[in-house]
């Protein structure tokens, strides 16, 4: 049995390749500059999440449902963050059981240390290869895509905070 050449030569199995080509491409490039900062990619990840969040601060649940890391990942990066001062960890007021993080200054410090590099990388590799209108309609596309495989990506964000 051998796989037939239309399947080989299927659009889907093309789009799927070229995301995950796309997707480990970029995260080479960002995290080789996140990395000059003291940073792992899953640590900005974090520290952007927050900082993009009303009162830069989310339940430690909705920050899991936002970022690839189960409740106890985001427990041990947010152990590591807070090691370093760059976030901190209150109590949800009202359940017992949940706790924020929250950016601290030094956090926030970082992430300006971080940001204008990230943003190079950023044009030069991804948003800068793209027209305005191709730019505007991969976004909308990624957005549908991204409700439907994680719909609780958007969890514990403001509607004033663009997702």
């Amino acid at each position: 049995m051998g796989v037939s050449k239309d399947l080989v030569k299927d659009e889907r199995i093309t789009a799927i390749g070229l995301l995950s080509e796309v997707f480990d491409g970029l995260s080479a490039q960002f995290s080789g500059q996140i990395a000059e900062h003291g940073l792992a990619l899953i640590e900005f990840e974090v520290l952007i999440r927050l900082a993009r969040s009303p009162e830069r601060q989310l339940r430690m649940t909705d920050l899991s449902a936002q970022t690839s890391l189960t409740t106890s990942g985001v427990t041990r990066v947010v152990d590591r963050l807070e090691r370093d001062g760059l976030v901190c960890r209150t109590a949800c007021p009202t359940d017992r059981r949940s706790s924020y993080a929250v950016l601290t200054e030094a956090g926030r410090e970082r992430l300006d240390a971080v940001l204008p590099g990230h943003l190079t990388v950023i044009d030069r590799w991804f948003t800068g290869l793209l027209t305005p209108d191709q730019l505007a309609s991969m976004m909308a596309s990624l957005r549908i895509i991204r409700d439907a495989v994680r719909p609780g990506a958007t969890a514990g964000v403001g509607a004033t905070t663009p997702a």
